[in-house]
């Protein structure tokens, strides 16, 4: 049986010894193995690890202590954590409770509990502790409850291309050992910081997320050439869900565990984000710029940890009923709704729903055609969208590009002078492809709704991202997807900017809340707040030509 846990608090912690360390380390020492049950030992190692951490946070504030020494605590206890622990929550928790020593010790300098000269005291003195025997070896559970030690981090499943002129991440990237460079935190170092995406490189819907990767490098090589952010470079880790739910686990673990990423950006879909989003909010681990308008990402109020850049599909949707209405003058009754089979097809169709109840018009006879994720079986919906009386003229679309491109090509002689809407995760450059392989009346004047300038304009952000795609990925085509991941960065990267070098993920979301009116050179600007986790509410209309190019026209 567990014994009840006692818990000092941080301030008891001040209260005592600097020996109080050295005491309480050669305890556990002394008990050996068989001194105390397994739960025991957890609670005595919970609560060495925010005594430990708080240790090190204030030696981190003050900048006479030389980083090395910090870092030698750090690589020991985290050690000590990976292998005394029976299962990952117990890992979890220990490595949060460490975490929030660190920032109960940064505090506490800076509030005058304490000073640097008591800081370097408190660390010399747990330098002694653990200078003997190998904490882990005397902590950590009996073999029968003892959980293998994580095999050295690999490279990720996708790997980060280096740009071609500019900074070498070859040059920059570090151990597995995070070194720290102020706070101790999971993904930065003096040099770098780590972010995660989880998105698909495989399978039907890949080049989304190639696309998705493409921009935000774009966006971290260019900053990485003008120095990082405060010295560090910007690195992005990629792990493979090919867009099924039930792969996204193990790839946000992936991000997490082994690549130790310090956030996560860019990550592609509605059904991925249901079981990324709660890992992230989970491990209070920052979940930014997703590649999804769902509302899943947009509670009320914003979950803290999850910001979007762009506009929802309830505004895209919303966008393209109101100018088939108005534009096109076609009666919502004419309007049907193309939408895959998931959460992601049921945000888009809310947003029509809202359309057309907003216009008087009832949504409950909305014609709903539909197609299972990951395929290309649109033949049911094309059927059932034949066999209608009332004439539709018209069909919003909510899918990916290859589904949305084999349903225009049935349906396309089947019933003449049909108008295509696409919301913006279709993949416009892949869908104009796909479509101007089938010949140039299957593409011609579908169009697509866009959270981003036209990439064919001459806005300054546009510009700017053209510039440095062929600066640092030649060869690669201005595609509206990887326009988004670059901005999706840049408004990062701007967060970043404003954090500080003394950087962790609470700084990062009291940053980001407080951004107001940032002019990125879009045409709008953007903003977050507590209660306003989406930087972007624009939507830009476009459609495809007979060159299969997509030009710009207007909503409303």
């Amino acid at each position: 049986m567990r014994m009840p846990q006692r818990r000092l608090t941080p301030m008891t912690h001040w209260r005592r010894s600097p020996s109080f360390h050295a005491a309480l380390l050669a305890g556990i020492l002394l008990a050996g193995p068989a001194g105390a049950a397994p739960g025991d030992k957890f609670d005595v190692l919970r609560d060495l690890a925010g005594r430990v951490g708080a240790v090190v946070g204030s030696a981190l504030t003050c900048k006479d202590i030389a980083r090395p020494r910090v870092q030698t605590v750090v690589d020991k206890f985290t050690s000590v954590i990976r292998e005394a622990s029976a299962n990952e929550n117990e890992r979890t928790d220990l490595t949060q409770t460490l975490d929030r020593g660190i920032t109960e010790g940064r505090t506490a300098v800076a509030v005058g509990r304490t000073d640097c000269r008591s800081a370097d005291r408190q660390l010399a003195d747990l330098e002694r502790s653990i200078a003997g025997p190998s904490l882990s070896a005397v902590i950590g559970p009996a073999p029968a409850n003892a959980a293998p030690a994580p095999a050295p981090a690999p490279a990720p499943t996708v790997a980060t291309p280096a740009p071609a002129p500019g900074p070498s991440f070859a040059a920059t990237a570090p151990t597995n050992t995070i070194t720290p460079a102020g706070p101790v935190v999971r993904g930065i170092t003096d040099r770098e910081i780590r972010f995660g995406i989880a998105a698909p490189f495989s399978g039907s819907a890949k080049e989304l997320g190639r696309q998705m990767k493409l921009g935000i490098e774009t966006a971290f090589s260019r900053v990485n050439d003008a120095g990082g952010i405060d010295g560090r470079m910007l690195r992005l880790y990629a792990a493979d869900d090919g867009y099924e739910p039930t792969r996204t686990p193990e790839a946000m673990k992936q991000l997490y565990e082994k690549d130790q990423v310090f956030g996560i950006i860019g990550n592609v879909g509605t059904p991925t984000a249901v079981v990324a989003i709660p890992y992230s909010l989970e491990r209070k681990m920052l979940f930014f710029g997703a590649f999804t308008g769902s509302n899943v990402l947009r509670n009320d109020p914003p979950d803290r940890y999850v910001f979007n850049y762009r506009a929802s599909y309830v505004e895209e949707t919303d966008a393209a009923v109101r100018y088939l209405v108005k534009m096109r003058k076609i009666s919502p009754k004419q309007i049907a709704v193309f939408a895959q089979q998931d959460s992601y097809g049921d945000s888009g169709f809310q947003g029509v729903a809202k359309a057309f109840r907003a216009m008087g018009a009832n949504d409950a006879a909305i014609l709903r055609l539909g197609y299972k994720r990951n395929t290309v079986d649109v033949d049911e919906a094309v059927n059932t969208l034949k066999a209608q009386k009332t004439p539709i003229k018209a069909v919003v679309m909510v899918g990916t590009y290859r589904a949305c491109a084999k349903f225009i090509e049935k349906t396309r002689d089947a019933i003449p002078g049909l108008t295509y809407t696409n919301v913006s995760f279709v993949g416009s450059t892949a869908l104009a492809d796909e479509l101007m392989l089938l010949g140039t009346r299957y593409a011609t004047g579908v169009i697509v709704t866009q959270v981003v300038p036209a990439v064919s304009g001459y806005s300054s952000i546009v510009l700017e991202y053209k510039n440095a795609l062929a600066k640092y990925f030649p060869g690669e085509t201005a595609d509206y997807v990887s326009l988004e991941g670059y901005v999706a960065a840049s408004v990062l990267m701007q967060g970043l900017k404003k954090a500080g070098p003394q950087l962790d993920t609470e700084k990062l979301v009291d940053t980001l809340e407080a951004m107001r009116e940032l002019d990125l050179g879009l045409g709008t600007k953007l903003g977050y707040g507590r209660a306003e986790h989406q930087a972007s509410h624009k939507i830009w209309g476009t459609a495809i030509d007979e060159n299969g190019k997509y030009q710009a026209i207007e909503l409303e």
